[in-house]
């Protein structure tokens, strides 16, 4: 499938089957972050992998939990690289050292603290970050802020949605990296969702 059918499909399905809930919040976890779409996802992996293949990253990381299927689905493009993820709770099995950058919540109007083990991430790692939704870009600034304290090189940032209307897309651009987004919603003011135009 072209970026451009996929896109086009990702839009379509935003629109049959996305919900706008109260607080600018927009639902899609019936195909992307609760129940998957597994074939679908596995073109959205291979889109990123178009998008960003010239980049020739060595991991992919991502934030618990929206992120893990999109990053895994993407892993496999790029010959089954490491998919590492930030947790949002410290647990037992998190021995050791860990990186930690706190983070704001969008969805949830509130701040956390995210978590990737020192094992998983070394000086030089060439990282490609991956989420589900752009909308302020917490999440996003908070991987790359591991990344950063970890002396990795950062070589993209993807989201599946980006909320353009809002700060974070411009926001992560501002700090010098690229991110592609394979649906830009403009808007999604009384219950109508408006892309961008490519």
């Amino acid at each position: 499938m072209l970026l451009l059918q996929c896109m086009k499909e990702l839009e379509n399905k935003i629109i049959k089957e996305g919900k706008i809930l109260e607080g600018d919040i927009l639902r899609i976890d019936n195909f992307l972050n609760h129940q998957i779409d597994t074939k679908f996802l596995d073109e959205i992996g291979k889109e990123f992998y178009r998008l960003f293949k010239d980049c020739k990253p060595e991991k992919i990381l991502t934030i618990e939990a929206s992120g893990i299927a999109i990053a895994c689905a993407t892993a496999r493009y790029f010959d089954y690289i490491p998919v590492v993820f930030g947790k949002k709770n410290m647990a037992l099995n998190l021995a050791g050292e860990t990186y930690v950058a706190s983070v704001i919540s969008y969805t949830r109007n509130a701040t956390y603290n995210i978590r990737v083990a020192k094992d998983y991430l070394r000086s030089g790692d060439r990282v490609l970050i991956l989420d589900d939704f752009l909308a302020n870009g917490e999440a996003i600034r908070g991987l790359i802020d591991i990344c950063n304290e970890a002396e990795c090189i950062v070589v993209g940032c993807g989201a599946v949605v980006s909320k353009s209307y809002q700060s974070g897309e411009k926001r992560i651009k501002d700090l010098g990296y690229d991110v592609k987004a394979l649906a830009r919603i403009k808007s999604l003011k009384d219950g109508v969702i408006e892309f961008e135009e490519e």
